[in-house]
């Protein structure tokens, strides 16, 4: 099974990558089954309906989410009605949604799961008990199993791809919008990205255009962050999982950026 992961779409700039990329990765690396992060999907906080229904038309298949599920209030009014997108299941007892999916495209079948960290994050429920929770109940029904890890330290994120080694196909973190450097087929076959990245605004800070993130850290004072516009960047990782064993047989991070993909065409 080939899996294509795709790292945190932002905003409009975001989705216009994604749209513009996705075919020609389609091509290169034959995925059976496609995941996004769309938490940042509407104007960097949150997903709307149309949004998650546009995702699925180009061809991705489940949607993941984090700390911004809930900014657009209409989530409330279709995410029981949406199975192909999860929000961290690590969220207290009766939050709308499920923290868990089973994907089902191209005669293959992936159980997603999304978690959230509390490092530097609300202190919601413990990620690495809910991660033991879910992972013996997909093992139930499918050997191939993919969890996003939305957090913010890093440690904590290396943390859970030890903690899950062996026991998930793949362990991926989202959240901090850099793509790190530091892929890998753990010991027990787990594949390991600490940060996937960002699909979005180039030359802003983590996507939000940039004068007003420096205006908030040289005064202190509140300040409205919105998306940056201008080139962009997009930023993935592909992984071959083996058919029988659900391990990782290898495992490839992807990285463009818009004037890259323009010399190509």
């Amino acid at each position: 099974m080939n899996v294509l992961f795709i790292g945190d779409i932002v905003g409009s700039v975001g989705r216009a990558a994604v749209k513009r990329v996705l075919p020609a990765l389609k091509s290169k690396y034959n995925p059976h089954i496609i995941i996004a992060n769309g938490e940042n999907a509407a104007h960097g906080r949150g997903i709307t309906a149309s949004i998650a229904k546009e995702f699925f038309e180009w061809g991705i298949h489940g949607i993941t989410m984090g700390n911004h599920t809930w900014d657009n209030k209409d989530i409330f009014e279709w995410i029981d009605e949406e199975p192909r997108l999860v929000r961290p299941a690590n969220f207290p007892e009766g939050a709308p949604g499920q923290g868990m999916a089973f994907i089902k495209a191209n005669g293959k079948q992936l159980a997603i799961i999304n978690l959230q960290g509390r490092t530097f994050l609300p202190p919601i429920d413990c990620p690495f008990r809910m991660a033991d929770e879910l992972t013996e109940q997909a093992a139930e029904k499918t050997k191939h199993i993919l969890v996003d890890f939305h957090a913010e330290a890093t440690s904590e994120k290396i943390a859970m791809g030890w903690h899950l080694d062996g026991r998930a196909s793949i362990v991926v973190g989202t959240h901090t919008h850099v793509q790190t450097n530091d892929e890998r087929i753990l010991p027990e076959g787990t594949a390991f990205l600490t940060d996937v990245g960002m699909c979005g605004p180039r030359d802003g800070v983590l996507g939000m255009e940039r004068n007003a993130v420096l205006h908030r850290f040289m005064t202190q004072l509140p300040t409205r962050f919105v998306v940056d516009e201008g080139d962009w960047h997009f930023h993935a990782v592909s992984v071959q999982l083996d058919d029988s064993t659900g391990k990782a047989k290898k495992i490839e991070k992807i990285r463009l950026t818009e004037d890259e993909w323009l010399m190509l065409q």
